[in-house]
């Protein structure tokens, strides 16, 4: 591999062979119809998967651009039963709150159609939960490194979380109990990560249903220029 140093700092010359127009419609479109199948979904069925499946998913988020590549992510993935009860008994009681009296009406209202609840059995029927952390800050042989853009660095990194999922066959539902502060006690995290998403993984059951919802179509979200 050709290198060589930019202003001091080691560079590795890159190469991506160049596609055709006409390969990279074909290529972009597949891409979108495979992307179009992908849904929420709520329902899990108990088939094991390898774990390096898994450990690929994650992998694959971990190749998401960051602030000064300080990458402010952590991964942690439970497949353990008696955590996974934990999680979830910890997260109803945050839900049944907030669904009581944190939500607003129109909040609750807006959620009908998905046909959400505080009740989330998923916690406990996905083979495995993804709980990413973002880092406010890294730490180094105790001295604080600073990050930058971390939600947008993290946000970016769980889209591409939730593709590679799709792309392996499986299906997700994003997760984000509010407040979230019982997964770092849970999991033992240090002061410096926070809870950004919680990700049940797995196959969908046999008889899944999903709401019949449309997605906007590209006039209502592309502003040309």
């Amino acid at each position: 591999m050709e290198k060589k140093r930019i202003e001091g700092f080691p560079h590795v010359k890159y190469h991506r062979p160049k596609l055709t127009g006409n390969e990279m419609v074909s290529r972009s479109e597949a891409f979108y119809q495979e992307m179009e199948q992908r849904r929420t979904v709520r329902e899990f069925d108990s088939t094991p998967i390898p774990v390096e499946v898994l450990e690929n998913i994650i992998k694959t988020a971990n190749t998401a651009p960051s602030g000064a590549h300080k990458q402010p992510w952590t991964f942690c993935l439970i497949s353990d039963s008696e955590l996974k009860t934990k999680i979830r008994k910890a997260a109803e009681e945050e839900e049944k709150t907030s669904y009581a009296s944190r939500m607003s009406a129109t909040w609750k209202e807006d959620l009908k159609p998905l046909g959400t609840t505080w009740e989330k059995p998923f916690l406990e029927e996905a083979p495995f939960l993804i709980v990413v952390f973002k880092q406010s800050y890294g730490m180094k042989n105790g001295e604080k490194i600073q990050h930058y853009y971390v939600n947008e660095s993290v946000g970016i990194a769980c889209g591409m979380l939730l593709s590679a999922i799709h792309k392996a066959g499986l299906v997700a539902v994003t997760h984000t109990p509010s407040p979230m502060n019982f997964l770092s006690k849970l999991l033992k995290r240090p002061a410096h990560e926070k809870p950004y998403l919680l990700i049940p993984v797995g196959y969908a059951k046999a008889e899944t249903y999903v709401p019949d919802i449309q997605r906007k179509p590209l006039e209502d979200i592309l502003i040309r220029f």
